[in-house]
């Protein structure tokens, strides 16, 4: 197997970023003039996911303090739909798993996965609530804003879909993610806007972050005007995302997928595939063959995306949780994401399987990519065919010393990244 040389990269996007992230919170809080919502001795519910969001510790203890010095009483109200399989042990496991506990918080974390129907739509579907979101006095919705995974809309992934899919819990999920992709964007506004009539949401924190998972920004949203401001900041944050160097890729080897890097293991913005029944694949990047060599242990078992691969390790299969992959995939009924790909006994032999599929390309002409995850995209090594094409990039630095492409002896790429190590 000829391997061509790779080369580090590291690239730069925009950064704007919040250093005093206590002070910003409160900021956005007292823009939502809380203190003539609610009244002293009320229990008012912030929402608590399982994505792992920069900052989000001090962004809820900051609410939470803020809270409690109105008088009233805070608590963290999990809105996970069906992750954590669906139960409150798993939703309990999960936020423990991400430090979100009543010890750091300062206020009683309350799991739910027990839902009752709110009201019905003006097409005439359910809207479910789960029961613990439904003793609150107020609700503040807390989370980060970022484009979606599967679908585009007004509104995505932030703080209308914490709203639908968290408090709906595991049958708000279930009903939600049932009507299919192109059906999502509409409903999530449907939905969104009757819950917001009949529940008492006193508006939200939307969290940005840029390309380097820093928290770039923390805004109030206003109850009133939720799907309206939402929807500028959505648009905001996708000229903060990173991306791949290349449109045009033969190989891209990813180290990690997990439900800490992306809601669908890999980011299929990043990687240009969503592998969904009748929607068309997005037109870049375009890339011939995918690789993921392991599962991150903060995903506990969910390889919701693996199908989203063309090879996969033995290492890999062997970390996979079933019961919580199933479920995801069978939640958001995009089931291809959890199909198994061919696997292989060690990294070696899957590039090896990867590079046979592609043996009609010259080894000087493959164009390789090798990232860490979808999230982290500041580094990485490419093959020697890319660099006449990023040599001119000023967002681009290449250090010009090739490494080998090899092995160690237990088959293991051996590749070492400089940043966040």
């Amino acid at each position: 197997m000829k391997l061509p040389d790779i080369f580090y990269v590291q690239q730069s996007f925009p950064r704007p970023q919040i250093l005093d992230i206590p002070t910003a919170t409160k900021d956005a809080l007292r823009t939502l003039q809380l203190d003539q919502k609610i009244l002293a001795g009320q229990k008012i519910g912030i929402t608590v996911g399982s994505r792992g969001i920069q900052n989000l510790l001090p962004i809820l203890r900051t609410t939470v303090d803020f809270i409690r010095e109105l008088g009233s009483e805070p608590f963290l109200l999990a809105a996970m739909g069906s992750h954590g399989g669906g139960t409150e042990n798993g939703q309990k496991k999960v936020l423990d798993s991400l430090g979100l506990t009543e010890e750091t918080l300062g206020a009683k974390v309350l799991t739910c996965a027990e839902c009752r129907t709110l009201t019905v739509t003006p097409s005439g579907l359910p809207v479910y609530i789960l029961e613990s979101a439904q003793t609150m006095d107020g609700i503040l919705l807390v989370n980060r804003v970022k484009t979606h995974t599967s679908f585009k809309g007004i509104v995505e992934s932030g703080l209308t879909k914490k709203l639908v899919v968290g408090l709906g819990g595991p049958k708000g999920a279930q009903q939600f993610h049932g009507f299919g992709a192109s059906e999502l964007p509409h409903l999530l506004v449907e939905i969104g806007e009757t819950m917001l009539g009949k529940l008492p949401v006193l508006g939200g924190v939307g969290i940005v972050e840029n390309a380097y998972e820093e928290t770039a920004v923390i805004r109030a949203i206003e109850g009133d005007h939720l799907i309206e401001q939402e929807g500028e900041l959505l648009q905001y944050s996708k000229t903060l995302m990173p991306s791949l160097p290349a449109d045009s890729i033969d190989l891209l080897i990813v180290q990690e997928i997990g439900k800490n890097f992306s809601g669908t293991g890999m980011d299929t913005n990043i990687v240009g595939r969503s592998r969904i029944h009748g929607i068309l694949e997005p037109e870049k990047p375009s890339i011939k063959r995918i690789a993921v060599l392991d599962l991150s242990e903060e995903s506990h078992g969910n390889a919701t995306g693996v199908g989203l691969a063309d090879f996969v390790t033995q290492k890999l299969v062997n970390s996979i949780d079933r019961q919580a992959t199933y479920l995801n995939c069978l939640t958001s009924t995009f089931v291809t994401r959890s199909a198994i790909p061919m696997y292989f006994d060690t990294e070696e032999k899957l590039v090896e399987a990867a590079l046979f599929s592609l043996s009609a390309i010259p080894p000087d002409k493959l164009r390789i990519v090798i990232i860490r995850n979808t999230l982290f995209l500041m580094e990485c090594f490419v093959s020697r065919a890319l660099l006449p094409e990023l040599g001119s990039r000023p967002d681009i630095q290449i250090n010009q010393e090739p490494h080998e492409f090899k092995f160690d002896s237990n088959g293991n790429i051996k590749v070492k990244f400089d940043l966040h190590e």
